[in-house]
């Protein structure tokens, strides 16, 4: 006994007099904890093991071809979301004539059980017409969404919430309606919590994703799978040149346009406006990927061990892309998108079709889809499309 009271006493005296020892030994101690209540501690070596290692490697993939078909599975087995290939069973339900076009309200089928209500814009004349697939933003703004693209008809009460959603994002246009007096045939839909399959709220996006994934299911794969059966519906149309299909976005839109075109060739180009970086910059403390809720409708579960952002991007190669970001974006950091750029020109080289990318880095634009932007827009579609 008197042994053992020496024993401690002179493992507390060297403790106090070798102060730095202790304090190593308290760190040791200290429990992982929380960085501002979103990230644990050690985020920075799960981010160093991320890796990607299903991404495209200029010098060891020797054959880009087999490394895209690859990757597609890869994203397309992420989405959790079966093969549901159903008739769409389209209903048309109004139609309103406007200036050179006309205004449809549909309702088609995209899963089994689920009727959708769509917007089309047909052109005049004969067509087939080049199409266009528009994918809304998101915004925490849930009480329209194929509104915030299409103008609502006459007697729509959602009229005046579109128009200013409108104005604040899109330079007063509807982007479907100006696409349409050019000739376009265009289409929107609700993505689900959205305006007619909605409201959704802001806090209820939590629990929305967590109960897609407890029926084994994932609320962002939803989504992407929805748009894919929209692209093949708007395929079918026989007023669709099927040849000359794009998908454009804004902000979500843009993340879901990119997405979509690496899932599936049913679209031939796509343009996106404000949604481009690497998860490197979304995982930093302050950058609003971090909060859940809106990241749910971009997060395919695993998927970010194997592919960044711009790998899956990439699957797209080499069809056509544009990609337009602000550099005032404060949800799209610069650095995060030239770097994404980057990754993505080495897929298109490496295809030989290092041309048919536009990447680019507006000065003095934040995030926006503006008159000057759809006008670059309207700009490269044409020359994609050969209609100049």
């Amino acid at each position: 006994m008197r042994r053992l009271s020496l024993l401690l006493f002179l493992s507390m005296t060297m403790l106090l007099l070798n102060p730095s020892a202790n304090a190593a030994k308290t760190a040791l101690a200290e429990p992982a904890i929380l960085t501002d209540a979103t990230l644990p501690a050690f985020y920075p070596q799960l981010k160093a093991e991320q890796g990607f290692p299903a991404a495209w490697q200029a010098g060891q993939d020797s054959d880009v071809a087999t490394w895209r078909l690859r990757a597609r599975q890869l994203l397309r087995d992420a989405l959790l979301w079966p093969e549901q290939t159903v008739d769409f069973s389209p209903e048309l339900m109004a139609s309103e004539p406007r200036h050179g076009y006309q205004a449809e309200r549909w309702l088609i089928t995209l899963t089994p059980g689920n009727r959708v209500p769509v917007l089309l814009l047909r052109p005049e004349g004969e067509g087939p017409f080049p199409a266009v697939l528009l994918l809304h933003d998101h915004g925490a703004h849930f009480s329209i969404g194929k509104e915030k693209l299409v103008r609502p008809f006459a007697e729509d009460d959602k009229l005046p919430d579109a128009v200013v959603w409108a104005q604040r994002h899109y330079g007063g246009n509807f982007v479907g309606d100006k696409l349409a007096q050019q000739g376009y045939l265009v289409l929107a839909a609700d993505t689900l919590g959205w305006g007619e399959r909605g409201p959704l709220t802001y806090d209820a996006q939590q629990s929305l994703a967590a109960n897609f994934l407890q029926l084994g299911r994932s609320l962002a794969g939803f989504a992407a799978y929805e748009d894919m059966r929209l692209a093949a519906f708007l395929k079918q149309l026989a007023a669709t040149d099927n040849t000359k299909i794009a998908a454009i976005g804004f902000s979500m839109g843009a993340y879901r346009a990119w997405q979509l075109s690496a899932l599936t060739d049913d679209i031939q180009a796509a343009a996106a406006i404000s949604w481009m970086t690497t998860a490197d910059t979304t995982m930093t403390p302050g950058n609003n990927q971090l909060r859940g809720q809106t990241a749910f409708w971009m997060v395919h579960p695993g998927l970010a061990a194997q592919l960044d952002y711009p790998h899956i991007a990439s699957i797209a190669a080499p069809k056509p892309a544009l990609f337009i970001t602000g550099a005032k974006d404060k949800l799209m950091p610069a650095a995060g998108t030239l770097h994404a750029y980057q990754q993505m020109r080495q897929v298109w080289q490496a295809h030989g079709a290092e041309q048919q990318l536009t990447t680019e880095l507006w000065p003095e634009t934040g995030h926006e889809f503006g008159e000057a932007q759809q006008q670059r827009v309207w700009q490269w579609l044409s020359g994609v499309f050969s209609l100049e």
